[in-house]
This record gives C-alpha cells, sequence and structure tokens, in this order.
C-alpha cells in the first residue's frame, strides 16, 4: 500500500522551532552571536578602564590598626604586636596596609595548636610569617610576596603566628629555634 499523501499547504508551512531548536538553528545562532558581540563591545571600555582586581580595595574594607598591643622580645630587638585573637581579626590580619613601621608587626592568636597556613590575599606590603610554639620557639619562617595567594604553612602544629617587615628575623640573624619572650611566651 502506498504511503499517505500530505496535504500540500503542509509541504510550505515553516517548521515550529521550540526554544532549545532555534538556538540551534544556523541563522538564530548567528544572530545570537552578533547580539553577544555588540553588548560585549560596548562593555569592554568600562571594564578595561577597572584596576584588576588585586589591586581594588573594596570601599567597606580598611585596614585594622586599633587591636590591642604587646610588646615581643627577640633577644635584646623589640616587636611592638597588634594582637589579632578572634576569627575575623584573624582573617583581615594585616590585608590593606600600605606601610608597616621598622618594629612593628601582628600576632595572631589561636585557641588551640594546629598547622597553620597564611597567604598574601590583599596585603600590600611584603612579610615574613614567624610559626611560634607555644613556648616562644620560632618552628619556622616564612617569606610572603604581596598579593600573593600561596599558602605558606607552619612545619608542625602551633598557636602563636607573627608577622613582620620582610627581612626583620633575618637582619638580626634570628631564624627557626629562636625563642621569643613577652606576652604570651614568659619574661625570659
Amino acid at each position: 500500500m502506498p504511503a499517505p499523501l500530505r496535504p500540500p499547504a503542509a509541504l510550505h508551512r515553516r517548521p515550529r522551532y521550540r526554544r532549545w531548536q532555534r538556538d540551534r538553528h544556523p541563522v538564530a545562532a548567528g544572530a545570537w552571536a552578533a547580539l553577544a558581540l555588540a553588548v560585549g563591545l560596548c562593555a569592554t571600555p568600562a571594564a578595561a578602564a577597572q584596576p584588576p582586581a588585586a589591586e581594588r580595595a573594596p570601599s567597606v574594607q580598611a585596614a585594622q590598626t586599633g587591636l590591642p598591643r604587646v610588646s615581643l622580645r627577640a633577644g635584646m630587638h623589640l616587636i611592638d604586636a597588634q594582637v589579632a585573637l578572634t576569627h575575623e581579626q584573624r582573617s583581615i590580619g594585616l590585608m590593606w596596609r600600605r606601610e608597616l613601621a621598622a618594629n612593628e608587626g601582628m600576632l595572631f592568636v589561636f585557641e588551640a595548636p594546629a598547622v597553620q597556613c597564611f597567604w598574601m590575599r590583599n596585603t600590600y606590603v611584603p612579610l615574613t610569617a614567624a610559626f611560634v610554639a607555644d613556648d616562644g620557639r620560632i618552628v619556622n619562617l616564612a617569606d610572603m610576596r604581596p598579593l600573593n595567594e600561596t599558602s605558606h604553612c607552619s612545619r608542625e602544629p602551633v598557636r602563636y603566628v607573627l608577622e613582620v617587615a620582610q627581612g626583620w628575623f633575618a637582619k638580626r640573624g634570628i631564624g627557626a629555634g629562636f625563642r621569643l619572650a613577652g606576652g604570651p611566651f614568659g619574661g625570659r
């Protein structure tokens, strides 16, 4: 039996495309691409005028400078350290700072010893982090570059991390094994 004949009107109707089919149609796909390109070209100059994200400081954020301070000793050298006790204070740390005084730093105090890792997101000053055990012994030091998100970790669990200007410990011949005094480390 031969196939039924279609009425002539059905042969001349345009096919109906669903949305997903319309987007795959060669003409529709070209139109969508042209529209996307036009929108992209209009948005490019504004985006190009913006500095990279690492250089932009959110207007809400500001350097924390009003934290409590403690005086620490590394041999005969004094360090005036701000103390970051809470999670929020530790999270901000020395972010947004553009300078750090010669003998200034920040002491991060954690609830319990653990392997601590630090990075330099939104931190503009090159720093050295000293990972410090409960007795004041420096476990290891890590030099950290500004605006770099590479993690620098303690070699063993510690409760304290002291950040100072990069090179501060090296200039004074202080390294791993040296004991800090003052504040939480006792009077020595």
